[in-house]
């Protein structure tokens, strides 16, 4: 027992160091929002309405209750540190590692083998979109409920009676335990990601080898028995009965996860892309994603859909498929894992290759996390075969370039994550056409204070897929001067027609309309806004900046005290309303109490570092006559601030100026809200 724990403990320690840089790593623009930062009942941490709200949404069209309460729960105990979200991350993943190699030592008795499938899973790169990825927790919580829910099923197997030696069965009695423990840990799998569904079909092989329990199959040769004594054989249709719960909660997970995909609008209808196009991209995806396990180059957050792929491709991928499914069949008896594990990764794939397609990509690295495992096993095992002809040495340096190899592959990787700009900007760099990349990288330009580049980006977004809601959206949010807002509400009405339920998008162009003068126009938009997104801040928000630009502040002032209602850490809502309350030259406006109160709020859940929230504390504080308060606050700002926009710098200091004379700030109204 000492070696398998020495192999536990130096897994998870080079698992850990490999992924330590992920610490300093923010959140991302695609699906963190939605998963974490924008949405407010994930914020609130754990509480009885957010459990309440987890299994009965089908919020960014799925139903992942777990998920949901495992992001809750990191809130709770880290608020909006992203790097302790992605460093719970890696530990998901190191526990999966760990789990898989328990798994593989279970089913093959070996332990170098077990140890060589546990550190591919553990250090491929194709594996770092799911651990570097802060809303992919999803995956990496199925993956360890999916791996508990075998675990138990293989324990299960081998109480339900051994055969001996004169071809009687012994019995273990209170082994039933592990039957329901595994369809337990199978359901909350699917609580976290449906697409371990075809895991009963996984058990099924496992039964064939290396449990070895259905009838007709010939002895495991000697190189490939699992050693100890083997599970009393039962007949395929025993088999299948017994799999009965598992697949009653396959079909039910399909058809909630259908029912939320659809109420999402994330299905594509087959008008959209026929089912000739989708065989054929499912075909160039098997071949793709064993491509980039074998040789992990070009890898992207997103690869673009394209109305057909190219013909060597598919054919490479439909050759491939029937190649190796050939090959596998005919070495069943002498090397039963060659099937096995083949089928491991085809049948695990099928959910999301694309035969109902979700979403606009082609393939996604985050899909091959539980699948490649089969040809892992494949791997190792032949590894072990080659050891057991005398090729030690040769196999153990092989794979340890291999393994050494795949890890160096990860770290180079995972500086491209670090960030939105730096990971579209990869994407951009390695994919063609890439319609969502383009409008992401666009986002990150815009955060960043580039605006004509980000333009750009949206602009070529639009143009290479006219069918992108948020392109639309984006594009007419940067087309702001006086000159281009006939051309921006073009835009917004696009996006609406074709996302109709686009709460933003909605707001968004209540906010045009009302910057040029329609309020009356506006306000259905806004009415909608609010109703499609009830718990979300950001509607009233955006409407209120329009309103106090348009030289309305009293009513900006309402629709920010509404917001903050309805999600009272909405960090933009309680910077902009304090600082409107601290600075506003109207003394009817100005409410110092307030701003301070609001201020605080929001660098306390900036960690008191971000230089434009503690700029805002400080005038809040000298507005209500703190100014020895004001102008320390001011420092750390302007430490914070160091090495950013001479502008902001400037300004900066010349309020510090005014708060050291025991003077306040005063600006228009329309610089409040940023």
């Amino acid at each position: 027992m000492a070696r398998p724990r020495l192999v536990c403990l130096a897994l998870a320690l080079l698992t850990l160091l490999l992924y330590l840089p992920v610490r300093q790593h923010g959140f991302l623009l695609y699906d963190d929002p939605e998963y974490i930062t924008e949405n407010p009942v994930v914020r609130a941490g754990l509480t009885p309405g957010g459990a309440r709200w987890a299994f009965t949404t089908f919020h960014a069209g799925n139903w992942h209750p777990l998920t949901w309460l495992s992001h809750m729960l990191d809130c709770e105990l880290f608020g909006l540190d992203s790097g302790a979200h992605h460093l719970a991350n890696v530990l998901w993943h190191v526990t999966n590692a760990l789990l898989l190699f328990a798994l593989m030592l279970r089913i093959t008795g070996k332990l170098w083998p077990a140890a060589l499938v546990a550190a591919l899973f553990a250090w491929h790169p194709l594996h770092v979109q799911s651990v570097a990825w802060a809303a992919e927790r999803k995956d990496l919580v199925s993956t360890c409920f999916g791996l508990f829910s075998i675990l138990a099923y293989v324990k299960w197997t081998s109480g339900r009676g051994q055969a001996n030696g004169s071809g009687e069965t012994d019995r273990k009695p209170g082994r039933t335990r592990f039957y329901w423990l595994a369809v337990l840990c199978f359901a909350l799998a699917l609580l976290a990601k449906p697409m371990l569904v075809t895991l009963p079909f996984l058990l099924l092989l496992l039964d064939f080898w290396p449990l070895r329990r259905l009838p007709g199959i010939s002895p495991a040769p000697a190189h490939l028995t699992t050693g100890g004594s083997r599970p009393a054989q039962v007949s395929v249709a025993a088999a299948l009965l017994e799999k009965g719960p598992f697949f009653l909660l396959t079909l039910l997970s399909c058809v909630v996860t259908y029912r939320a995909q659809h109420s999402g609008e994330a299905v594509v209808a087959l008008a959209g892309h026929p089912f000739g196009a989708r065989l054929a991209n499912a075909a160039a995806s098997y071949a793709g994603y064993l491509g980039k396990m074998v040789w992990p180059e070009d890898l992207a957050i997103i690869y673009p859909l394209e109305t057909f792929p190219a013909l060597p491709l598919v054919v490479a991928g439909g050759l491939m498929l029937t190649g190796f499914s050939y090959l596998a069949w005919r070495l069943r008896t002498g090397r039963p894992h060659w099937l096995v594990g083949w089928l491991w990764y085809v049948g695990m794939l099928v959910p999301v290759i694309g035969l109902v397609q979700v979403g606009g990509q082609a393939m996604a690295d985050r899909y091959t996390y539980l699948p490649l495992v089969g040809i892992f096993l494949v791997f190792a095992v032949e590894a072990d075969l080659l050891v057991a002809l005398g090729h030690a040495r040769l196999v153990a340096a092989v794979c340890v370039v291999i393994s050494l190899a795949a890890a160096g592959a990860t770290r180079w990787q995972l500086q491209f994550w670090r960030d939105s700009e730096a990971l579209f900007a990869r994407a951009l760099a390695v994919t063609r056409d890439n319609a969502v990349a383009h409008a992401n990288y666009g986002m990150a330009l815009e955060q960043s204070g580039r605006r004509e580049l980000a333009r750009e980006h949206h602009a070529a977004a639009v143009r290479l897929n006219p069918n992108l809601a948020q392109a639309h959206n984006n594009l007419a949010n940067l087309l702001d001067a006086p000159g281009q807002r006939e051309l921006a509400l073009e835009h917004y009405r696009e996006a609406l027609r074709l996302k109709p339920r686009a709460a933003l998008t909605h707001a968004n162009l209540a906010s045009l309309l009302i910057s040029m003068g329609r309020a009356s126009e506006a306000q259905p938009h806004y009415a909608e806004a609010s109703r499609l997104s009830p718990g979300d801040a950001r509607p009233q928000y955006v409407v209120a900046k329009a309103y106090v630009k348009a030289g309305q502040p009293r009513e900006g002032i309402r629709l920010l005290e509404e917001a903050l209602r309805r999600d009272p850490d909405h960090l933009p809502s309680l910077a902009g309303l304090a600082r409107l309350l601290a600075t506003a030259p109207d003394p009817g406006l100005r409410d110092g109490a307030r701003a301070v109160q609001l201020a605080l709020r929001a660098a306390e859940l900036t960690g008191r570092e971000h230089p434009i929230v503690m700029d805002t504390l400080a005038a809040a504080y000298a507005e209500g006559g703190r100014f020895a308060e004001a102008a320390e606050t001011m420092r750390r700002a302007l430490a914070a601030a160091e090495g950013g926009e001479p502008s902001l710098l400037e300004g900066m200091r010349r309020r510090m100026a005014l708060y050291e004379a025991k003077q306040p700030w005063r600006e228009a109204v329309e610089s409040a809200l940023r």
